[in-house]
C-alpha cells in the first residue's frame, strides 16, 4: 500500500508507544465522581439535578441549551452530594456535579449496556443526529466539538468524503490504536451511521504506518462495508491535524479561516465513531472513554476504559503509581498536551492520555537568542512564520499577529520542538492566538 502524507512541514519525534500492546482494561469505579459541566467546545450545559438527588447510570444531569453545546449524563449510579466548583485539568476551578457512587450500576431506562454487536442501520438521517445529540457525543480526538452539530451540514454545503482520523500521531498515546484493534466492528458501524447522516458515499480511515496491525485489521473489516476504505499514512507529525489529514487523504487544501466542509470533507475520530455507534444503536450516552496512562518511568503503561469524572490519580495508581523521579504530569501527549498542577482532577470527555514525564526530561532549557535558522518556518505545517508571530505576540502587537494569520496556527508545537535556541514559541503563539481572538470577537 502506497503511503500518503501532507506536503508542508512536519517533524518526527520519538514515538515511545509504550502501551501499544496493553489491552483496554476497565478501571473500577471510584467512591466519588466529579463531573465538570464545561467538557465541550461551546457553551456548557445547565445542570438539572441538585444536592440529594439519586441518579442512575446514563441519566441526563445537565442539558445543552445553546446551539454549540452537549448534554451531560451521570457516569454511574449514586447520589448528587453537591453542585459546586472543582479544579479541572487546566488548573482553574469550574462548575461541576459531585456524585457519590453507590456501587453497582443501575442503568437509565432504554440504554443497552452490553457488549453485543448491533448491526442495525435502518435509521433516518434525523434519527441519527437526534440520538447523537441526546447522548452528548463530542469529538474525542481532543477538540470536543459537539458531533451532532458537525453532522448538520450548513445550508448549500455537500460532503464528498467522511475522513476518519486513526492517526494518533502524538508520541506515547495509544488509546485510539487499542480501540481500532479491539472495537473495529463497532467503529465500522459508527462510520456507516455517520455516512447516512452526512449522505456521503465514501469514507476513508487514515492510519499511520507505525500501526500495521490496526491497518490490517481495519482493512479486513472494511471489506464487508461498501464505501469504507483504509489508507496507510507515512509517519509524520502532526498528521492528525484536520487540515493535514485532508491533504494527506484526498489532496484538498482547506483555505485560511475556513472549515473542512468548504472542500467537501467532514473529519471525525475513531473514538467518536465508536461513541456514535453506542449512542445510536444502544442509546448509550458518552459516560466513559479510553485513556492512555504512560511514561518512561511508569511500571505498567496502560489503556483504561474510564468513567468520566474519575480522578486522574486513580488512573496513575492503577498503572503502577507515581514514579519517584516524576517531574511533570501532562494532560495529553508531549507535543500538544499541557502540564497539570495536580493529579486530583477528573477525567473528562476530551481526556485521551496522561503522560508522566521524568524529572530529567521535564525541565525547560534556558532560551537563547534567535539565530534566524528558519527551522521553525520549515517545519510549520500551516506555512506560518512562528519566530515572527512569537515576537509580535511578545510585543503585544495583536493586529499584526492577525495580519500574519496567527489564527491558522493549530498549536502542534513543531516549531518549539525543532528550535535550537529553546525559545518557547508555542507558549507565545498560544497567548497571541488567544489575545488576537479576543480582538476579533470584540469587533463584532
Amino acid at each position: 500500500m502506497k503511503l500518503k502524507t501532507f506536503a508542508l512541514g512536519g517533524v518526527h519525534p520519538e514515538e515511545h508507544k509504550l502501551s501499544a500492546n496493553a489491552p483496554i482494561v476497565n478501571l473500577p469505579l471510584p467512591a466519588q465522581l466529579v463531573v465538570p459541566l464545561g467538557q465541550n467546545l461551546g457553551a456548557p450545559p445547565k445542570p438539572i439535578v441538585k444536592k440529594g438527588d439519586e441518579v442512575k447510570t446514563g441519566q441526563l444531569i445537565a442539558r445543552a441549551e445553546a446551539f454549540i453545546s452537549a448534554n451531560l449524563h451521570a457516569p454511574a449510579t449514586g447520589k448528587v452530594v453537591k453542585v459546586d466548583e472543582a479544579t479541572d485539568t487546566s488548573g482553574y476551578r469550574r462548575p461541576a456535579i459531585y456524585i457519590e457512587v453507590s456501587g453497582e450500576d443501575k442503568w437509565a431506562e432504554g440504554i443497552n449496556p452490553t457488549n453485543e454487536l448491533v448491526t442495525r442501520l435502518d435509521y433516518s438521517r434525523d434519527e441519527i443526529i437526534a440520538k447523537v445529540k441526546e447522548a452528548g457525543i463530542v469529538g474525542l480526538g481532543g477538540a470536543t466539538f459537539p458531533t451532532h452539530v458537525k453532522l448538520m451540514l450548513p445550508p448549500g454545503k455537500k460532503a464528498d468524503y467522511l475522513l476518519i482520523n486513526g492517526v494518533e500521531c502524538e508520541p506515547y498515546l495509544t488509546s485510539d490504536h487499542r480501540l481500532m484493534l479491539e472495537k473495529a466492528q463497532e467503529i465500522m458501524q459508527g462510520i456507516r451511521l455517520m455516512m447516512i447522516a452526512l449522505e456521503v458515499k465514501r469514507a476513508i480511515i487514515g492510519v499511520e504506518n507505525n500501526k500495521p496491525d490496526a491497518i490490517a485489521h481495519l482493512a479486513a473489516m472494511a471489506l464487508a462495508h461498501p464505501g469504507i476504505s483504509v489508507q496507510a499514512l507515512k509517519v509524520k507529525y502532526p498528521q492528525g491535524g484536520e487540515k493535514q489529514l485532508i491533504k494527506a487523504l484526498v489532496n484538498r487544501e482547506v483555505p485560511s479561516g475556513k472549515l473542512p466542509i468548504e472542500v467537501g470533507c467532514v473529519v471525525s475520530n475513531v473514538g467518536t465513531a465508536f461513541a456514535v455507534y453506542e449512542a445510536v444503536t444502544k442509546n448509550k450516552p458518552l459516560i466513559e472513554r479510553v485513556v492512555t496512562v504512560t511514561g518512561l518511568g511508569l511500571t505498567k503503561p496502560s489503556n483504561f476504559l474510564v468513567r468520566i469524572g474519575t480522578p486522574v490519580s486513580a488512573l496513575i495508581q492503577a498503572a503502577g503509581g507515581m514514579p519517584e523521579n516524576s517531574g511533570k504530569i501532562i494532560n495529553g501527549g508531549p507535543m500538544m498536551g499541557k502540564a497539570m498542577t495536580t493529579p486530583e482532577v477528573p477525567v473528562v470527555k476530551g481526556s485521551s492520555g496522561i503522560l508522566i514525564m521524568p524529572r530529567e526530561l521535564s525541565s525547560r532549557k534556558e532560551p537563547q537568542a534567535c539565530i534566524r535558522c528558519s527551522k521553525c518556518t520549515t517545519v510549520c505545517p500551516m506555512g506560518l512564520e512562528p519566530y515572527l508571530l512569537a515576537r509580535l505576540s511578545k510585543l503585544e502587537r495583536y493586529e499584526d499577529t492577525e495580519r500574519e494569520q496567527i489564527m491558522d496556527c493549530i498549536e502542534c508545537g513543531s516549531c518549539q520542538f525543532t528550535c535550537p535556541s529553546n525559545i518557547p514559541l508555542l507558549d507565545y503563539l498560544r497567548l497571541g492566538k488567544f489575545r488576537t481572538g479576543q480582538l476579533i470577537r470584540n469587533r463584532k
